[in-house]
């Protein structure tokens, strides 16, 4: 009996040996599956990311950023921008730290989701249509004269409810456009203040609370100024598409994949423009100051 009990043991001890040794590179295999994986849909948002014409769309965010950094200096610094604030915001809008930061936000957001659909879509003649169109009107808007004619267009089309404007006005709702992108620059403005307060702008007078109320106060002028900008921008970049094109990138914002998409995009882009905007804060705070920036 000693003997048997003995076997026994042995027996079970090599049996646990046994289910290590195929435990081991089972693990190794789903490790490895799982890296492949997330290798795929890394290749996967970087050619989306191409897709979408972010790299040259993010150009021109830098663009309008210089821009914006001229108003500051004359708006709130009274001053006109000289070579060491402009050196500032430059830096402030680096081309390689947004695209990087953008790409990667947008990667993690995207996290499990049909890029794969996506592709597709934006791969497709009318894909690449619909954003060459985006990147012409927004680059085509840096031009203020452009931009107040694109403006009052829209408002004509809208008081005359043409059926490019309807169309325009779905596309809208079904992306959420007004009200996402009124809480964007809602959360940027906080971002603002609060690099103006990390800055020592406020001399400490003002609470986070009081400046949270006070952007609230700003939400009346900021959606105004999102909707005449966001239809203006629109009805410009998608004249030239036929009602049915309008349609059917109508009825891919409408799927899963471009839900999924949109909600990733105002995501990424929410947290780039947030950091942009507390760093201009900062240095705006700094600038007053006469501090180096």
């Amino acid at each position: 009996m000693p003997r048997t009990k003995s076997l026994l043991i042995k027996g079970r001890f090599m049996l646990h040996a046994i289910r290590t040794t195929f435990l081991a590179p089972l693990a190794l295999i789903a490790s490895a599956t799982l890296a492949q994986a997330q290798a795929a849909d890394a290749e996967q948002s970087a050619a989306l990311f191409d897709a979408l014409g972010l790299p040259e769309m993010i150009e021109i965010m830098r663009e309008e950023g210089l821009a914006y950094g001229e108003e500051i200096a004359t708006d709130l610094l009274s001053t006109s921008a000289n070579a060491k604030w402009t050196k500032t915001v430059s830096d402030i809008y680096d081309l390689d730290k947004m695209r990087g930061g953008a790409a990667a936000a947008l990667g993690q957001a995207l996290a499990g989701q049909d890029i794969g659909a996506m592709l597709d879509f934006f791969n497709s003649d009318l894909g690449q249509d619909v954003i060459q169109l985006e990147i012409s009107a927004r680059r085509a808007l840096l031009d203020d004269d452009v931009d107040a004619a694109a403006k009052q267009a829209a408002g004509d089309a809208l008081e005359a409810e043409t059926p490019r404007v309807q169309l325009v006005t779905e596309f809208i709702a079904v992306n959420d456009l007004i009200d996402t992108n009124v809480v964007g620059a809602m959360n940027a403005n906080f971002g603002f203040y609060m690099g103006l307060q990390d800055g020592g702008a406020f001399q400490g007078d003002l609470t986070e609370q009081q400046i949270l109320t006070d952007v609230n106060d700003q939400e009346p002028q900021i959606r105004q100024n999102t909707t005449e900008w966001v239809y203006g921008f629109l009805m410009m970049a998608y004249q030239p598409l036929s009602e049915e094109d309008m349609q059917s990138y109508i009825d891919f914002s409408k799927s899963k994949p471009g839900q999924a998409l949109n909600s990733a995009m105002f995501a990424a882009f929410d947290q780039m423009f947030v950091a942009i905007s507390t760093e201009l804060g900062r240095a705006s705070a700094q600038y007053m100051a006469g501090q180096d920036i």
